[in-house]
């Protein structure tokens, strides 16, 4: 079971941020738990999915009967900078960066996460649609080892632009960057496979080895891959 969270896919209204926040999603995804009548289930999360998984254990541990966590992001500051700073991920597809950096204006390049947001949740409806095509085309392109160009409209990429500026620029509301490693104690005692591209542009493998360190009792599994579950490595795996 795939669950759609607020504003995205199926869920209405699209591209909300109105009670978005990690705590809405994990009081979802329990409410959910509790609809189907299940006692304990294995939760998946890749990405940010790994973060909400994360968040949802800790917050949750007796409901758990395991926990798998692909492509591993823990929404930490170290994090957005390498996809969102000059100096990151920009290093590796300079082309693509300045498209990216296209939709703002040089004065406000010192802050691209806050730059994004202000366009994404203002009132200019053009330049709204211009940012979310932008910041949407980015992203895509980092998740393939191969990366191919993006065909989505700008309509379709405002959701993940939107949310995913929302959740940057509060940090996830989560207590700091080791929110969630220095609660490891709360889940350490559940079944966990970490699951990692070796060649994840994405979201790369530190974090993943972070947590694996702490949470020895995990099994970090890597894959001669990058961030996205269709690449062949993989798919071989």
């Amino acid at each position: 079971m795939i669950i759609d969270q607020r504003g995205c896919g199926h869920s209405l209204p699209y591209a909300c941020v109105e009670e978005n926040t990690t705590w809405d999603l994990v009081a979802d995804i329990e409410a959910v738990r509790r609809m189907l009548g299940i006692e304990k289930w294995l939760v998946f999360g890749g990405s940010w999915g790994s973060t909400l998984a994360l968040a949802y254990a800790q917050t949750h541990p007796e409901r758990m009967a395991g926990l798998v966590l692909r492509g591993i992001f823990l929404c930490r500051s170290s994090e957005t900078a390498w996809l969102n700073e000059q100096g990151g991920v920009s290093q590796i597809y300079p082309h693509q960066w300045q498209q990216f950096l296209a939709p703002i204006p040089e004065h406000k390049r010192n802050n691209l996460i806050a730059a994004y947001h202000e366009l994404l949740h203002g009132e200019d409806e053009p330049g709204r649609l211009k940012a979310a095509k932008a910041w949407a085309d980015w992203e895509s392109y980092l998740v393939r080892f191969e990366p191919k160009e993006v065909d989505e409209g700008a309509q379709e990429s405002l959701a993940i632009a939107r949310i995913e500026t929302h959740y940057f620029v509060y940090q996830g509301w989560l207590q700091g960057d080791k929110a969630i490693l220095n609660n490891i104690n709360q889940i350490c005692h559940i079944p966990t496979i970490i699951c990692q591209g070796r060649y994840d542009l994405c979201t790369p493998m530190q974090s993943a080895w972070e947590l694996a360190q702490a949470f020895p009792e995990a099994e970090l599994r890597i894959v001669q891959g990058g961030h996205s579950a269709f690449d062949e490595g993989w798919i071989r795996r």
